[in-house]
């Protein structure tokens, strides 16, 4: 088995990676500078072309699109959230996903049951608005939208695509009074994508198994 984990010098995603590694996997984590994974920046279309290049003849079974940001918290509606920051936002919330999927396609048909899984956040839900976070909220809620896409354009070549809430968990980006640890999202997430398959495709699910309203 071939995992490929964006955003995994760090985090959830490192969580992951070293989980996988544990379980003996074979497993590639992406960051965007240079050091002892992969480099590869998700808002870099050369970057991304670069690295699916030179994986070419890989079969990979699971690909997460863990990297993201959340740059705006804080920001007052007033005179915050600038344009770049949406700009940047949305390039490694969204757009990056996207270009990395669209760029591992070939290796996703290699495997005989390729998975594609979405780190997404309930804070892209339709039916969470407590206002504020207005650049993070839309991104995941594009997130959210373009797995949707994807597992209805995907079901038929048996790619099968889950769209995952990892939990308030703590992080740099969730802080120190976040519920739960790195290790327990990451956990939690391995089973849901182990259970992902083209039965399911298109869910949006919490960490712990729950089906979340999108």
């Amino acid at each position: 088995m071939h995992v490929l984990i964006t955003g995994a010098n760090r985090g959830i995603g490192k969580a992951m990676l070293d989980q996988y590694r544990a379980a003996g996997a074979d497993v590639t984590g992406t960051q965007r500078g240079i050091g002892g994974l992969a480099t590869m920046d998700v808002t870099d279309p050369a970057s991304v072309t670069a690295l699916a290049t030179s994986m070419a003849d890989t079969a990979i079974d699971l690909l997460v699109c863990n990297a993201g940001v959340y740059a705006d918290k804080g920001q007052l509606l007033d005179d915050g959230y600038p344009h770049q920051m949406w700009a940047d936002g949305f390039a490694t919330n969204v757009t990056g996903a996207f270009l990395t999927v669209q760029a591992f396609l070939p290796h996703l048909r290699r495997a005989k049951a390729g998975k594609i899984a979405i780190i997404a956040s309930q804070m892209g839900s339709n039916t969470r608005a407590p206002g504020g976070s207005y650049i993070y909220r839309a991104s995941k809620a594009a997130a959210l939208n373009l797995g949707r896409n994807l597992a209805t354009d995907l079901k038929a070549e048996g790619i099968s695509v889950g769209i995952y809430h990892p939990g308030w968990v703590r992080t740099d980006m969730g802080g120190a009074a976040a519920e739960i640890s790195v290790e327990e999202s990451a956990t939690g997430l391995i089973a849901r994508f182990a259970a992902l398959s083209p039965a399911n495709t298109g869910c949006f699910e919490t960490w712990d198994g729950q089906q979340h309203p999108y």
